[in-house]
């Protein structure tokens, strides 16, 4: 009995030391969000300090596991008054939540180079499922010889089911609008 568990868990490492780690270049990455203002303008969001990573044993990425994690007080609309009331209870509420986080769960393919990317998000402290469109932008090599690949990942949640914000939609758009794109390198 002995012999079978340490071979299981021989086998088990075996398998996880052939996953392919990969860091986001912060040089060529964002982190983006837009909400619709009264109904008629549209108003975008850049999340300026944030991290992710890919983890895949498989060179097509159909494995892959996608992780972020974003820094919600260095979140930047460009109109400062905007910017702090984010930053307050009825919004991201960051003195309680000061970060938002990500991590799928699943990855389908849709098409050439397109997949369904589906996962966890935490936002001022309430997980939900979403679903996000992605898409292999890219695959090469940089100057150092490390293996690089980018993507684009979009999607939409809505604002209210996380607990942000009690403006009306004729304010602000429940839904928000998710944009995140990278080159990842291998680590």
């Amino acid at each position: 009995m002995k012999k079978i568990t340490v071979l299981a868990v021989a086998l088990l490492v075996s398998a996880a030391s052939y996953a392919q780690k990969w860091s986001v270049d912060k040089a060529h990455a964002k982190l983006t969000f837009t909400v619709t203002h009264l109904l008629m303008s549209e108003v975008d969001g850049v999340f300026k300090s944030f991290d992710a990573s890919i983890t895949s044993s498989k060179e097509d990425f159909s494995d892959a596991v996608f992780e972020l994690s974003a820094d919600l007080k260095q979140v930047t609309t460009n109109q400062e008054m905007r910017d702090g009331h984010l930053q307050k209870a009825d919004m991201f509420d960051t003195e309680k939540f000061p970060t938002m986080t990500f991590k799928s769960t699943s990855i389908s393919p849709a098409g050439a180079k397109k997949y369904v990317l589906k996962g966890d998000l935490t936002l001022k402290g309430v997980t939900k499922p979403v679903t996000l469109d992605l898409t292999l932008v890219g695959t090469g090599t940089n100057r150092q010889g490390k293996k690089l690949v980018g993507f684009k990942a979009t999607g939409t949640i809505n604002r209210t089911a996380f607990g942000v914000g009690a403006m009306p939609s004729a304010v602000v758009s429940e839904e928000v609008e998710l944009r995140a794109s990278g080159e990842f390198a291998a680590n």
